[in-house]
């Protein structure tokens, strides 16, 4: 039987860059073959889907050596309308793939396109919805949907126009723990049950390997660095080397100086055979220093009994929620998609106003200052930092807050450019916005809010979507940001190992209310909590649980200390 897919000596360039993105690429997938392609960012990853799909060249025109076939078609020359009908893809944000009112008449878009009869078209929509079990939402509008409900919508959509291939891009991206791991099995039962071919383009290498992937591409600069199997990878040092987080029981069994075999399983925590490497991993356990515990400073922010509901006649969605933070200290807020997180966010930075409670700024409470008052000393940076930019220089983005106060020039000037230089901007300050990366991006956002001498940051999603590369850079310089400025930072969080790594502390939230507060590592190793909240417990627990070890969160703390002082040893190196 021919592959499905087959690239042959494949090359891409496009029109706007000098440099190819592809460079010879080979490789062959095979019909029911479950495949994931993972490399850091501008690895090509998503290239390798446009030329899948034949948005390259259609939308996106460049120069092209060598062969691609995707179900014996030529996507060159096929263009988008007919490689959809073999392709279904699920974008990252499937807020741009929503076209009908509702749910229905979304996912009977491309019946509708076939002139497909009612009748056949109303059982077809059905039936789709059901597999994703979506058939209670078909009468809700998509936009107003969760991201795992969005998530199943974009997938009944090409379910219903039985395609060859599904192609996914980052579908993780905007999940919760438990709603990623719903949209992994429902991906695995469509492709054991249908026999469907899929394709996953994803960051999160541990949360996909949730279910059993037959390979691992990995790229690197356009070209191939890795074509194997999931046991056979992890069982090298190659992800580490091309900038991919490893699972964390992965690393910890690698740090305790274990070398792992293919044939031992380690795709899985559940299914690794711990047996050869246990008495190495306790010895390392055992070894590591513990922390001192640090003396708590002042209380910064407080929220006392607060509740909040949208509209007069609606729910509660923020329900009598009490917590305090330190000064100084870098805290995770984390719960399921609606749980309330960013509601309580929009309470404390003056968006909305709460109903009932207080929320107190060292001592002070804050419920009578204006948006603009709070913005002062109360810094808010949204996920999306394309949202918060509106000038095209970065120096003028940095000053827009400054300006807006009628701060005298030169004041502005001194401001901006420490604040650009605390951010490692200030070389750029002349430099147009659309110039610089994503990751650098993120740093002028936090600059326009630090220029502002905050004493407080709020961060929504700081690493949603990004490779493991740009997520440690992001994440080491607010943790010193924190050490050095001493500014408290909250980050609303769907990522466990940020929540693990960087917050020693986390506040869960779940149905608009406190439902823990405590050491993230209690927390992710806690199966009521996580539960109870849709969180992810951490595989760190289930390898201290194989292991043996009676408290799983004593290993957990030891992983992130080992962690962070061997991130310390290599600032020290780099600072030399």
């Amino acid at each position: 039987m021919p592959p499905v897919i087959e690239f042959k000596n494949f090359s891409y360039k496009y029109r706007t860059q000098t440099n190819p993105t592809l460079k010879n690429i080979n490789f062959t997938i095979n019909e029911g073959e479950k495949v994931l392609i993972i490399g850091s960012s501008g690895s090509g990853k998503s290239t390798i889907a446009k030329c899948i799909n034949a948005l390259i060249p259609s939308s996106y025109p460049g120069k092209i050596e060598g062969q691609i076939t995707v179900c014996g078609l030529n996507p060159e020359k096929e263009g988008i309308f007919s490689m959809s009908k073999h392709v279904g893809t699920v974008l990252q944000d499937t807020d741009g793939q929503f076209i009908g009112l509702t749910v229905a008449e979304d996912i009977a878009f491309a019946l509708e396109n076939d002139n497909t009869p009612v009748e056949e078209m109303h059982r077809k929509v059905l039936e789709a919805a059901k597999t994703v079990n979506a058939d209670s939402l078909l009468n809700s509008v998509p936009g107003a949907l969760s991201g795992g409900q969005k998530q199943r919508v974009s997938l009944a959509g090409i379910l219903v126009d039985d395609v060859d291939i599904f192609l996914f891009d980052e579908p993780l991206a905007n999940l919760d723990p438990a709603a990623g791991k719903k949209i992994i099995s429902l991906i695995d039962e469509i492709n054991k049950n249908q026999k469907k071919t899929i394709i996953i383009i994803e960051h999160r290498l541990e949360d996909v390997l949730y279910k059993n992937v037959d390979r691992i591409i990995v790229m690197e600069n356009g070209e191939i660095a890795a074509d194997t199997t999931p046991e056979k990878l992890l069982c090298t040092n190659l992800l580490p080397q091309k900038g991919i987080r490893e699972p964390l029981y992965i690393s910890a069994l690698k740090y305790a100086g274990c070398v792992l075999q293919p044939e031992e399983k380690p795709e899985h925590v559940d299914t690794i055979n711990i047996e050869p490497h246990k008495e190495k991993l306790l010895s390392w356990f055992t070894k590591i220093e513990k922390p001192l515990e640090e003396p708590q400073k002042p209380v910064a922010l407080e929220l006392k009994n607060v509740s909040f509901k949208y509209d007069e006649n609606a729910p509660l969605t923020v329900k009598n929620v009490s917590f305090s933070i330190h000064r100084g200290e870098m805290v995770s807020i984390v719960g399921t998609n609606g749980a309330g997180k960013s509601t309580i966010a929009s309470l404390i930075c003056g968006f909305n106003v709460q109903n009932e409670g207080q929320i107190l700024l060292d001592g002070e409470d804050i419920t009578k200052l204006s948006i603009k008052e709070r913005g002062e000393r109360i810094g808010f940076v949204l996920q999306n930092q394309n949202q918060m930019i509106s000038k095209s220089i970065i120096f003028d983005e940095v000053a827009l807050g400054l300006v807006v106060r009628k701060v005298p020039k030169e004041e502005i000037k001194e401001r901006v450019n420490n604040a650009l230089k605390i951010c490692g901007m200030y070389p750029f300050r002349n430099w147009p916005v659309s110039a610089i990366s994503f990751g650098q991006k993120k740093r002028v956002t936090i600059a326009s809010i630090l220029v502002m001498n905050p004493e407080v940051i709020i961060l929504d999603e700081p690493t949603a979507g990004q490779d493991y590369a740009h997520y440690t850079e992001i994440m080491e310089f607010l943790r010193k940001l924190n050490r050095e400025l001493g500014i408290t930072i909250i980050m609303i969080t769907h990522d466990m190992h940020l929540m693990l790594e960087y917050t020693d502390r986390a506040i869960v939230i779940s149905d608009g209310q406190v439902l823990a507060d405590g050491k993230s590592s209690h927390i992710l190793t806690d199966e009521k909590i996580t539960e109870a909240a849709s969180l992810k417990k951490t595989s760190l627990y289930n390898l201290a649980v194989k292991c043996g070890i009676k408290n799983p969160s004593e290993l957990v703390d030891s992983f992130i200390y080992y962690e962070r002082q061997n991130r310390f040893k290599e600032e020290e190196k780099q600072n030399g």
